[in-house]
C-alpha cells in the first residue's frame, strides 16, 4: 500500500478507537454524554476528523486538529473530549455565535473563526492590521530575568518589568498547581523575551527567514510583552520547532494545557500556531470557562 494512503487510513482507525475509548478513558461523568440522541453523529465525525483531517491551516500539511483542541475547548467553555456529544453541542453554539452553520462538526471555517478570535485579543496583531509596528519600550522599563528563569537553549535576559512580574506570578501558580511543572524547573523557563528590533532585523535578514512564521519582520518580541516559554519538546526537534509533530507533542503536555486554561488569569493570551508563544495584554482575561 502506498504511504500516502496508509497514513489517513491509520489515522481514521485511530480516531475510531479513540471515539470508542474516549468516554471510558477520559470522560467518566455523564455531562459529556449529554445530548447523545441529538449529537451522537456529530461526535462520531469529530472523533474521526480529530486525527484524520488532511488540511494545511498554516501552509504545511497536517493530519487532524487535535493540536488545537485545548484552545478550542477553552473557547467553547468545555473540557469534554472532541468525540463527545457535549463537545459537539458546544461547538454548534460557537458556530452560531459567529454566524457559521451550526453543524456541531469541526471544519476549516470554524478553525479560521477561532484563529481570528484569538488573534484579535493580541494588541500587537491589531496594530499590524493597522500597518503599525509598535515602538520598543524605553530601557528603563525593562527588567532582567534571573538565571533560573532563562532557558539554556537560548538566553533572553530582558522583559518589560510589569510583564516580568506577571510571568513570575503565573509560574508560581503553575508550580503550585501542576506536579509536572513543580518537579521540572526547566518547564516555563523563557527562551525568548524582549528582542532589540535592530538585532532582530539583522538576524532575520541573515537567516533569510522573515516569513512571518519563523521570524516576523516586525516581531511582537520588540514590545517586551511577548514570551516564548519552554513547554517541552519532541526529541531532536527543538524548543520552537514548527513541525506539526512537534507542536502536537507540546499541545498534549500538562504544562501547555494548564497555560491554555489559566494564563488568562495573569493577563497572557496565546498565539494559536506556537504553543510556546504568549503575549501579555495588561489585564486578566477570562474567555471560556472549562
Amino acid at each position: 500500500m502506498r504511504r500516502g494512503l496508509l497514513l489517513p487510513i491509520l489515522a481514521i482507525l485511530f480516531g475510531l478507537m479513540m471515539a470508542g475509548a474516549g468516554p471510558a478513558m477520559a470522560q467518566t461523568d455523564d455531562r459529556c454524554q449529554a445530548g447523545r440522541e441529538q449529537w451522537a453523529g456529530q461526535a462520531f465525525a469529530n472523533a474521526i476528523s480529530e486525527y484524520s483531517l488532511e488540511w494545511s491551516p498554516f501552509g504545511t500539511t497536517e493530519w487532524g486538529w487535535v493540536t488545537y483542541l485545548p484552545l478550542l475547548q477553552k473557547e467553547l467553555g468545555t473540557d469534554c473530549d472532541a468525540g463527545t456529544p457535549a463537545f459537539a453541542a458546544a461547538l454548534a453554539g460557537f458556530q452560531t455565535r459567529y454566524a457559521l452553520t451550526a453543524t456541531g462538526v469541526f471544519d476549516q471555517p470554524t478553525f479560521q473563526t477561532l484563529k481570528g478570535v484569538l488573534q484579535e485579543r493580541r494588541p500587537f496583531v491589531m496594530a499590524r492590521v493597522r500597518d503599525e509596528c509598535p515602538d520598543p519600550p524605553p530601557i528603563r522599563e525593562l527588567g532582567y530575568l534571573v538565571e533560573s528563569e532563562e532557558h539554556a537553549d537560548r538566553l533572553t535576559r530582558l522583559l518589560r518589568r510589569d510583564v516580568l512580574d506577571a510571568y513570575r506570578r503565573m509560574v508560581a501558580a503553575a508550580r503550585a498547581e501542576v506536579p509536572e511543572v513543580r518537579n521540572d524547573p526547566e518547564l516555563l523557563q523563557i527562551f525568548s523575551g524582549y528582542r532589540d528590533p535592530e538585532v532582530d532585523a539583522a538576524r532575520c535578514a541573515a537567516e533569510r527567514n522573515c516569513d512571518g512564521l519563523r521570524r516576523a519582520v516586525c516581531s511582537p518580541h520588540r514590545t517586551g510583552t511577548a514570551v516564548d516559554l519552554y513547554v517541552g519538546e519532541l526529541l531532536g526537534m527543538g524548543v520552537d520547532s514548527t513541525q506539526p509533530a512537534s507542536r502536537l507533542h507540546m499541545s498534549r503536555q500538562p504544562t501547555y494545557r494548564w497555560l491554555v486554561r489559566n494564563a488568562g488569569r495573569f493577563g497572557f493570551v496565546p498565539y494559536v500556531f506556537e504553543p510556546w508563544h504568549w503575549e501579555w495584554v495588561g489585564s486578566p482575561t477570562s474567555q471560556g470557562t472549562p
